[in-house]
């Protein structure tokens, strides 16, 4: 039993370092104001599929904390840190609700469904984490929306510029690997 949990814990923490390096290349990528197109979520995702939603959670926590602590975080309050960092990807890890269909589709090869099931996973994460950061940009980032521009819209259509691509790259990395090493999964 110990040596299972020493073992998970071992995985969260190189997929979280793996997530953390992939995040640092994506810099190079970033937007302006914050946020870049990167793979970062897809070790996250697949600690969540792999180990649910508390690996997913505790993965995703931690690549936030990597973020403040050592990474190119752009903190200006204590709460839009929070916001933007801890809870933003630490929500990443609720893509694990689907870990039960994922696991049972790829035990009775069902490609369809598991990327049916692993896009729903990734969307949910992605959707909590995109939520995280409007709620930061509106609260924390006005100053920054054009005058003529509802500052909801904007931060809506901000963040979504970086948000939906990043989506769309780690729900199609992670389905090839996904379905590529089944045997990682099962």
């Amino acid at each position: 039993m110990q040596r299972g949990r020493t073992l998970v814990l071992a995985e969260i923490s190189i997929m979280t370092a793996l997530a953390f390096l992939l995040d640092i290349v994506a810099q190079f990528f970033s937007l302006p104001q914050g946020g870049a197109i990167s793979i970062s979520m897809v070790p996250v995702l697949i600690v969540a599929f792999r180990h649910g939603i508390k690996g997913g959670l505790a993965s995703g926590f931690l690549l936030g904390l990597l973020q403040v602590i050592v990474g190119p975080s752009q903190i200006y309050t204590p709460v839009q840190g929070l916001i933007d960092y801890l809870i933003a990807f630490t929500v990443i890890g609720f893509a694990g609700l689907t870990r039960k269909g994922i696991i049972s589709s790829l035990t009775n090869n069902h490609t369809r469904k598991v990327i049916l099931y692993v896009v729903l996973g990734s969307f949910v994460g992605s959707f909590l984490r995109y939520l995280a950061h409007c709620v930061s940009g509106y609260f924390f980032f006005a100053a920054y929306a054009p005058k003529d521009v509802p500052l909801l819209w904007y931060t809506i259509v901000y963040n979504s510029t970086y948000m939906i691509p990043a989506f769309v790259l780690s729900t199609v990395v992670t389905c090839l690997i996904l379905i590529s090493s089944k045997r990682l999964f099962i």
